[in-house]
């Protein structure tokens, strides 16, 4: 029981503490769930994101229920979910009914431009440990540059790019290039 409290309430304060959505989360999430509970490691983390960008919902929703589902099975999947989106379902709420209002007021205006800033950043960051552990020997940096630019030029859905990756990390690996996962 206190495992599941100790999940819904990290989880509840990474939602509070995150604006900008499921990516401006993921250096919050790496920071709590790996460094401070020890209940991941980065790679593991790593590979919650990449499964949780090829299936439905958000991120951090994703990443969050299978961190969840690993320490407390099903009831911590959940609560771990339910953890990360009470918060901005709260927020919001909250927001929702008082937007109309103030929305136009400069103050809001600039403070909405401050925070959108502050999650570019978030994200750059995010971006920056991920390439660390991800991108670590050439095969992984062409990689890296074939399905970044792929992905600037055309219109293909994140799941092509990931399934993509994922042959030609096999491939790669499977031929001896580059480092042994």
């Amino acid at each position: 029981m206190k495992l599941l409290l100790d999940l819904f309430l990290t989880f509840a304060r990474i939602g509070v503490l995150t604006f900008g959505g499921g990516y401006a989360m993921l250096p919050i999430i790496q920071r709590e769930v790996v460094e401070k509970k020890k209940w991941a490691t980065e790679e593991e983390v790593m590979d919650y994101y990449a499964i949780g960008q090829c299936t439905p919902g958000v991120i951090a929703v994703n990443t969050a229920t299978f961190i969840g589902r690993k320490h407390a099975g099903i009831p911590g999947g959940i609560l771990a979910t339910l953890g990360v989106v009470f918060p901005s379902l709260v927020i919001i709420t909250v927001i929702a009914a008082f937007i109309a209002n103030f929305a136009d007021l400069p103050i809001v205006k600039n403070a909405f431009a401050g925070i959108r800033a502050c999650v570019c950043v978030l994200i750059a960051n995010a971006v920056v440990k991920l390439w660390k552990k991800a991108v670590i020997d050439l095969p992984t940096l062409l990689v890296f540059l074939v399905v970044f630019v792929a992905s600037v030029l055309t219109p293909l859905s994140p799941v092509v790019y990931v399934l993509l990756a994922a042959g030609a990390g096999i491939l790669i690996k499977t031929l001896g290039g580059g480092k042994k996962a």
